[in-house]
């Protein structure tokens, strides 16, 4: 693995790519692969649009929308929240619930039909076939049409797919885009029948529909497809060279957990009048709590990666020593981002994030580069990514180092045991009540945020690159009470301004 140099350089070109370009053909450019993509997956959507709308009815298709959008973002967000270590581009998040709602919704509808017409008509047992279609063809359909999503992100945003957290979100907002769609085709289904029975209020079927599949069961195809997305991100984080038997086997493996797990889930209704509810109390609940822990562990070792990795880069010159601490939190993050924005508006804090995420992805390519499970180009990605934090690095170094002051943790200064003499108010032992009345004696104090022990706030006395005016007394009139001296308080420290 390729060493830091001792001291940074200054890039004045583009970041080197390794190795010279290569010609390629027309079926190879950016623009077909994307634009064909888009053609496929909007062509999906029309059919799809099409199909639903012919069963549910123009009324049922609109409720159905109205009702199955709402737990939409809330799934997208709290994905969106587990990939902030180091977050993907976007147009992957977008490609990915585009295939779950129209490409992946429309291969299960088809082949759903499809194969359960096939089975009814060899049987002769219409009410057999649905059965065996809803808990053993749905679930190998479903989960397979969800993980190719997953699987062409695998191979074709590689860069982007790098461990456990990456594969859960992709897998997870595939997932989330499947079950906005058949959840349209549920609910205005249910409303027509509604429309039919004439029912109404919480005894409907659309009310019934609503609460099982959107207010109970928001989660069940996330937490499915979330095992296959596993089983991918294992895969990315082991070395090709040294564990290519585990990298094939992994994701066929949380496939089939996936396809278990749906056909269990879908079987519920068969286990009696409470079968449903057995399931979902003994085995889904229990199912998501575990999962939810794996997926946040991960993403505190990833911060803990970052923590571990980046201060190479600082003994280095190419980090201040504060940046490692502030890029392993995400609170410090957050500031970094606020501050930014506060003295040089949102474009500033753009710049920060980043920063932020070039580091993360920095010290994850080194922890992998240290583990021998990098490629030939790790050197050409590390020079790529230290240039991209060398353009930004005037924002967004003095925001980082104000947020690893204002998130350190307090150092609390403890009183010695021995007596302290010469100090003002002081009996004969520190802290030790003075013989005047109590609140006279000094007391032991708890250093402020980012005062690194000084007992002082951020940017006042003692805090190290300062110098604070006034700071030779502490009389009513300024320094030693002489006149003239300004007895307003000092105006709040500006890292992007020049000082005098």
């Amino acid at each position: 693995m390729a060493t830091c140099p001792p001291y940074p350089t200054h890039p004045s070109g583009p970041a080197p790519l390794g190795g010279p370009p290569r010609h390629s053909h027309w079926w190879q450019k950016r623009w077909v692969r994307y634009g064909a993509l888009a053609a496929l997956l909007a062509l999906s959507g029309l059919v799809i649009l099409a199909l639903v709308r012919r069963q549910t009815g123009t009324e049922g298709f609109l409720v159905g929308l109205a009702l199955a959008v709402l737990p939409v973002p809330l799934l997208t967000a709290a994905f969106r929240w587990l990939d902030r270590v180091d977050p993907g581009p976007w147009r992957n998040m977008v490609f990915a619930f585009a295939w779950g709602a129209c490409a992946a919704a429309l291969i299960a509808i088809v082949a759903n039909s499809f194969a359960t017409k096939w089975i009814a008509t060899a049987t002769a047992d219409p009410a057999g076939a649905d059965t065996l279609g809803a808990t053993v063809i749905a679930p190998i359909v479903e989960e397979s049409a969800k993980a190719a999503a997953v699987l062409l992100v695998f191979l074709f945003r590689r860069r982007d797919f790098t461990g456990i957290v990456d594969g859960v979100v992709i897998a997870g907002v595939t997932a989330t885009g499947f079950a906005f769609t058949e959840n349209i085709l549920y609910l205005g289904t249910a409303f027509g029948a509604d429309q039919m029975t004439g029912g109404r209020g919480i005894a409907s079927v659309t009310a019934a529909t609503f609460f099982v599949r959107v207010v109970m069961s928001p989660f069940a195809h996330p937490l499915f497809t979330v095992f296959t997305g596993i089983g991918f991100g294992i895969a990315a984080s082991l070395s090709a060279e040294r564990h290519r038997m585990r990298r094939l086997l992994l994701p066929p493996a949380g496939l089939l957990l996936a396809m278990g797990m749906h056909a269990f889930w879908n079987s519920s209704s068969t286990f009696g009048e409470y079968g449903f509810f057995a399931v979902y109390g003994a085995f889904m609940l229990p199912a998501l709590g575990l999962l939810t822990w794996l997926v946040v562990w991960t993403r505190q070792r990833e911060l803990r990666t970052v923590r571990e990795e980046l201060p190479a880069y600082a003994a280095a010159g190419w980090l201040t020593p504060a940046e490692p601490f502030a890029l392993g939190s995400m609170r410090a993050r957050r500031v970094a981002r606020e501050y930014a924005a506060r003295h040089l508006g949102k474009p500033a804090a753009r710049t920060v994030a980043r920063y932020e995420a070039c580091a993360t992805s920095l010290a994850f390519l080194r922890r992998r580069g240290r583990l021998g499970r990098v490629g030939p180009d790790f050197v050409a990605r590390e020079q790529q990514l230290l240039h991209e934090m060398w353009r930004g690095r005037e924002v967004a170094q003095p925001a980082l180092d104000h947020a690893a002051r204002m998130t350190a943790p307090p150092v609390r200064v403890v009183a010695p045991p021995w007596p302290v003499y010469g100090v003002y108010g002081q009996s004969q032992r520190y802290g030790a009540p003075h013989p005047q009345g109590p609140g006279f004696g000094p007391r032991p104090q708890t250093a402020g945020p980012g005062s690194f022990g000084h007992g002082y706030p951020p940017g006042g006395p003692g805090a190290p690159g300062r110098a604070h005016p006034g700071a030779q007394g502490t009389g009513p009139h300024g320094s030693y009470g002489s006149p003239g001296a300004p007895t307003t308080p000092y105006p709040a420290y500006n890292p992007y301004r020049t000082q005098p």
